[in-house]
């Protein structure tokens, strides 16, 4: 009898172990693990990219570095294009807050003309970054190139290559706050220089290089006899004037552009008017945007500042 109920207890005792066992183990015997899911394992981060100015190179080039940043990172980004539409800009604003993303990145562009897509973005709670554009309210960070820097030093490039004296022609878009910093940068490089600035002719986007085309051949039929350089804002407009200069075979006007694209890089080893761009360093500002929505998405972290300006490196025949 006494045999009998010890074991009993025996049996008992291994069933309750198996038990606990088995609560303390999935279903191959083996501990689960509780520790938190790895990034490949945990939902993907939604980054939504906005833009008026797609079709522009720079732009183009900076936005597909950024997507390629959050690829391998493992997020999901996709990008919608306004094509220099600010108001289309300010609805797709608006209907991305609607998704509620992780984030939004404004790709280039002037945050002031979108007022109403920085509000939907606020009150739906996603944190709104911007590339090559300007601080503003609703931002939580921009990231750019130093632009003033930018137009200082393609401005003394193009004053260099015009012998130090004349009379310039510069090629704008305000509405980009960028360009118009870099404009203003030069402009004031031209005057401490005794430069004289004759026109400051706006640019079309899309369709800058044939835009800056039309214009410079308008103003060298005028005006050819005054004119003795070229600035532009960014390579495509002063691509187009050289494609002017050339064609009303004009070899004395040196032209310089900003920005270091590949076509600009080839106009100017080939030794003809276009003299000099600044090459902006788009592989660093991807990066940074990618760090800044990463701490602030993943780890609540905000930037210490709500303005970056990398520096640009200047390129000439040299």
């Amino acid at each position: 009898m006494k045999m009998r109920k010890l074991w009993s207890t025996i049996a008992l005792a291994l069933v309750a172990s198996l038990s606990l066992m088995s609560c303390g183990s999935d279903g191959d015997g083996a501990t689960p693990d509780t520790s938190d899911p790895s990034p490949s394992e945990a939902e993907a981060v939604i980054v939504q990219v906005l833009t008026p100015y797609l079709a522009n190179a720079a732009t183009k080039e900076v936005i597909d570095l950024f997507q390629a940043k959050g690829v391998e990172r493992g997020w999901e980004v996709s990008v919608v294009d306004t094509a220099g539409d600010m108001s289309k800009l300010n609805s797709a604003f608006q209907d991305a807050a609607a998704q509620k993303p992780d984030a939004i990145v404004l790709g280039t562009g002037d945050p002031t003309q979108i007022s109403l897509g920085l509000k939907a973005a606020a009150d739906a709670g996603v944190p709104v970054f911007a590339i090559d554009a300007g601080a503003a309210d609703g931002i939580v960070a921009n990231v750019t190139s130093d632009n003033a820097d930018l137009g200082q030093q393609s401005a003394n490039a193009l004053i260099e290559a015009m012998g130090g004296k004349g009379a310039a022609v510069m090629l704008t878009h305000d509405p980009h706050p960028g360009v118009r910093a870099r404009a203003e940068g030069a402009k004031k490089t031209f005057e401490d220089a005794g430069i004289e600035v004759l026109e400051a002719k706006h640019v079309e986007v899309p369709g800058p290089v044939e835009n800056a085309r039309a214009s410079i051949q308008d103003i060298m039929s005028a005006r050819a006899d005054e004119v003795t350089g070229i600035w532009g804002g960014w390579d495509e407009p002063a691509l187009g004037a050289v494609q002017a200069l050339e064609a009303a075979g004009i070899s004395d006007v040196p032209v310089v552009g900003v920005d270091g694209q590949d076509f600009a890089l080839a106009e100017i080893e080939k030794g003809g008017a276009f003299v000099a761009t600044v090459k902006q360093d788009w592989e660093a500002i991807a990066t940074k945007v990618a760090d800044l929505v990463e701490a602030k998405v993943v780890a609540s972290q905000d930037p210490e500042t709500n303005n970056f300006e990398l520096p640009g490196s200047l390129i000439t025949g040299d």
